[in-house]
């Protein structure tokens, strides 16, 4: 709607707007704010484009027939002489005098810096094509098939390298939460505070998505305390049997957290 307020060279309002939108993207949380942000940088750098070809500069500008008066004037060519002769009797076609070309050239010679080109004196050398490769059908099929025939070993070995991480992260946190249970075993440990890592959001998600398989093997126990809020604490092995006695009566929870109740 600003769009010629915003060319016009004494206006600053394309200045203003870029650091409103700079203003405004700290509090950017959605992705939807986002789009709308990198819409706005689009339409921005679209009007400084224009607002740039807009400005003149005498010092970059190029005057080509001033350019190529300079070089008639160079080459011999007296143009006051032909203003005189203009009304009076024909031009001829040919009017440059005789080297005026080879005049140009050994000028432009001082500011092209190159070697020569070379030439030979009796041609170019004959090269003879390359022999063509022949083509083993049998043998491509047969790489084929090993490739294939290898590709299931290689995905297990990648399934098997992620099971192998997640088992470590989770016997690690595991041993933390023994740990602390041990250090003070009548302080009871808040759920929120044990999973939540203030520094990542990503992280936090990772801590709960792991100590949901101690929960489901029955090496630890979630209730609520009297404020009515998590608290986790490990079973010992006797527990854990109560826990898998009691398996049919379990509870699955699903727990929706997103970055602002994170923060």
């Amino acid at each position: 709607e600003n769009r010629e307020a915003m060319l016009n060279s004494k206006s600053n309002r394309l200045t203003e707007a870029l650091e409103e939108a700079n203003r405004l993207f700290d509090g950017v949380c959605h992705a939807r704010e986002a789009a709308l942000d990198a819409q706005f940088l689009v339409i921005a750098s679209n009007i400084g484009k224009e607002k740039a070809n807009e400005l003149h500069s005498e010092m970059s500008a190029f005057d080509s027939a001033a350019f190529a008066g300079d070089l008639l004037t160079f080459m011999g060519i007296n143009h006051t002489e032909e203003e005189e002769t203009d009304g009076s009797e024909d031009v001829p076609g040919d009017f440059l005098p005789s080297g005026a070309w080879q005049k140009v050239g050994e000028e432009a010679l001082k500011y092209f810096r190159r070697a020569p080109t070379f030439h030979y004196m009796m041609g170019s050398f004959k090269s003879e094509p390359p022999v063509p490769k022949q083509r083993i059908e049998r043998q491509k099929k047969a790489s084929r098939g090993k490739a294939v025939r290898a590709m299931p070993a290689q995905l297990k070995k990648m399934e098997e390298s992620h099971q192998e991480a997640t088992e470590r992260e989770v016997e690690r946190i595991l041993r933390i939460l023994l740990t602390h249970s041990e250090n003070d075993p009548d302080k009871p440990i808040s759920f929120f505070d044990f999973v939540i890592d203030p520094n990542s959001f990503a992280r936090t998600v990772e801590n709960i998505f792991h100590v949901s398989f101690i929960i489901r093997d029955g090496l630890a126990r979630i209730k609520l305390n009297e404020d009515q809020l998590p608290i986790i604490e490990p079973l010992n092995p006797s527990g854990a049997e109560e826990e898998d006695s009691r398996a049919a009566a379990r509870n699955q929870v699903v727990i929706s957290l997103d970055q602002k109740e994170w923060q």
